[in-house]
């Protein structure tokens, strides 16, 4: 249906169509401002979920990390060090230890001292005077039960004393060359050739070659000239007249 108005033709479907759409328009500007429409586009909710869970991993990973930090921190406050020794080389057997060997032989580590073992030598006093029982092979933690004190050897004796001799004087020398800290079983000889134990197991003190310089422990071809043992001095004289009369033989222990 048409109405005519000074002469212009409206449409009243039309009119009514262009009031609801202006009506809708300031509905939806009405929502606007009351904040019921305000929503984030996609991408940016995205963006701001991405960086939240940045932070929070980087604020875990800081808590963990100073956590740690804490905790070596303590243990390396409880971690106490002792001082140990070592063969730092080959220790022959019958070797003596005096300031001047022990720097050559031994070697200081630091070692947890949870970790240290009774009897394990920790201070340069409990290896002064020792003598090694056995071979000790380079880098083995040293204990004092591979070593015999000298007070050991001599604690036998009233008296104890040096006494030396040659190698020539001797009867014989059985058993292999001889180094300080062997023992030997000194015998007397017969006339009859009947061989009697005179003194046993006797502590070899040094060895000298030919020159009357010492042989060192770790020298095993250098033949014996002179040697020095530990006897009692009730012993002295008459261990000096069999040695006269050429009727000692000298046989060195085998351990």
């Amino acid at each position: 249906m048409s109405v005519p108005i000074a002469g212009l033709n409206f449409d009243a479907d039309t009119g009514s169509r262009e009031s609801r759409e202006r009506k809708a328009k300031e509905d939806k500007q009405k929502m606007k401002k009351s904040g019921k429409l305000k929503r984030e586009k996609p991408e940016t909710a995205a963006v701001k979920w991405k960086t939240g869970g940045v932070a929070a991993a980087l604020i875990a990973s800081f808590t963990v990390f100073t956590v740690m930090l804490q905790m070596e921190k303590g243990m390396l406050e409880n971690y106490e060090k002792g001082t140990i020794y070592v063969a730092a080389e080959k220790i022959p057997r019958g070797q003596l230890i005096t300031q001047e060997t022990c720097s050559h032989y031994f070697q200081e580590r630091l070692l947890d001292k949870s970790c240290i073992p009774e009897g394990a030598l920790c201070s340069p006093e409990q290896v002064t005077g020792l003598a090694a029982s056995f071979d000790i092979e380079p880098g083995v933690f040293l204990a004092e039960g591979m070593f015999e004190r000298l007070d050991d050897v001599l604690k036998e004796m009233e008296e104890p004393v040096v006494a030396g001799f040659k190698a020539e004087d001797l009867y014989q020398v059985a058993g292999g060359v001889l180094r300080a800290g062997d023992r030997i079983h000194i015998y007397s000889v017969s006339e009859e050739g009947q061989a009697v134990l005179v003194w046993d197991n006797v502590y070899v003190q040094e060895v000298f070659d030919q020159a009357g310089s010492r042989i060192a422990n770790g020298d095993r071809t250098t033949a014996a000239q002179r040697i020095n043992i530990y006897l009692d001095k009730g012993d002295v004289e008459a261990f000096y007249s069999e040695l006269a009369g050429g009727a000692l033989r000298v046989v060195r222990k085998v351990v």
